[in-house]
């Protein structure tokens, strides 16, 4: 068992009520949240008067935030970017508020004409993405705003965007990484954008500062509970222990749809589709199973 971990995970997939989230998360005996989702709304939608309601609820039942699971970054490099310049100081006023330095993000989709995401595929940092340029140029105003203001920028990879593969994070970490900007590591993405994990995580390693618990299928990207897939996250998870990691391990189950349930229950019931609360729940015992074992 690591002896200096943080278990919190994205709420929002329990239920879309903070109420119930907090009430599945207390029954966990966890207290942290990555607030992607409250009550319906994404959490950057809210205005810092809102903001501070909630993080009243939160104080009053004892919960604190890991991270705002932000949507920053996850536009295409073609959209408008004053105005997600703008959401992006909005976002950091909200990090403020929720007493979290951390904020989720991402590295921008190629423009509309390049949206499939195996066209937007980097093969190498600074190689076969014209729009290499823009991104960098974003990333750095989201960085030096970043830094001017004392919050931490922490980099999902994601298929589609510049940085989904390991070598495009690397390229963008070169670049920017530091005290306000980190990695997150994230072993479902990885998977899908056929990214071996294990590479991406020896390659990505000085700069990995959280990590996201979900698994996938290498032959058709689903995803299923950690262990469960190619993600390689009992050797990973492993080596984080052994390398000293200390941080955050958050909860990204996406596993509503999960067609494996069946084998799990003793009673081979088959085609039950799980419900926000089961599906959490099962992605909190698979994790737990692992780390008892380390």
């Amino acid at each position: 068992m690591f002896d200096k971990i943080i278990l919190t995970g994205f709420a929002d997939e329990i239920a879309a009520s903070l109420d119930t989230q907090m009430q599945v998360l207390e029954q966990l005996q966890m207290n942290h949240i990555e607030m992607r989702g409250v009550d319906g709304r994404n959490f950057v939608e809210y205005s810092e008067a809102e903001a501070r309601e909630i993080k009243k609820r939160l104080d009053d039942r004892g919960f604190s935030l890991s991270a705002v699971g932000s949507p920053i970054g996850k536009i295409r490099i073609s959209d408008d970017f004053a105005l997600h310049m703008d959401l992006f100081r909005h976002t950091v006023e909200l990090a403020h508020i929720m007493d979290t330095p951390n904020i989720r993000m991402f590295s921008f989709y190629g423009p509309a004409e390049n949206v499939s995401g195996q066209e937007n595929a980097v093969s190498g940092p600074g190689m076969a993405v014209p729009w290499r340029g823009q991104v960098m140029e974003r990333l750095g105003q989201f960085a030096e705003y970043a830094a001017a203001n004392g919050v931490v920028l922490l980099h999902e990879n994601e298929k589609g965007i510049y940085g989904e593969t390991a070598e495009g994070c690397l390229d963008i970490l070169k670049q920017f990484g530091g005290q306000h900007f980190k990695a997150v590591f994230d072993f479902a993405n990885f998977v899908q954008a056929g990214q071996d994990t294990l590479e991406a995580y020896e390659s990505l390693k000085p700069y990995i500062a959280y990590i996201h618990v979900k698994d996938a299928l290498r032959r058709d990207g689903s995803v299923v509970p950690a262990g469960c897939g190619d993600g390689n996250v009992r050797e990973i998870l492993g080596r984080l222990k052994a390398d000293g990691y200390t941080g955050y391990l958050s909860l990204e189950p996406h596993l509503s749809d999960f067609t494996g349930f069946s084998s799990l229950e003793k009673d081979g019931r088959i085609g039950k589709k799980l419900s926000g609360e089961e599906a959490f729940t099962l992605a909190h015992e698979s994790l737990a199973k692992i780390l008892e074992e380390l």
